[in-house]
């Protein structure tokens, strides 16, 4: 089972090339940002892509709990009165 794990982990560091259309001017932005960061655009744009995807499973994460909570409900420790003369006592 170690085996499979370690070919696993391995295979999560496997990097693959993508293209991308960019526009000329967005391009050269990017560049002068990677530039002045003293990264390459990659580098930003796997980070960016990196957030994105943490944000997204956090998300998920909590609106599953949340609906969770709600299928659950909440105990807000109310008992219903016993006659009508009790519920309009004052």
């Amino acid at each position: 089972m170690q085996h499979v794990n370690d070919v696993l982990h391995w295979n999560r560091h496997i990097k693959t090339n993508v293209t991308l259309k960019l526009d000329a001017d967005l391009l050269r932005e990017a560049r002068v940002v990677a530039a002045e960061e003293g990264r390459s655009i990659s580098a930003l744009l796997t980070d960016r892509l990196e957030a994105i995807v943490r944000e997204r499973k956090a998300f998920d994460k909590a609106r599953r709990r949340a609906l969770a909570r709600l299928r659950e409900g909440i105990d807000l420790g109310w008992t219903p009165p016993r006659s009508r003369d009790e519920l309009h006592e004052r």
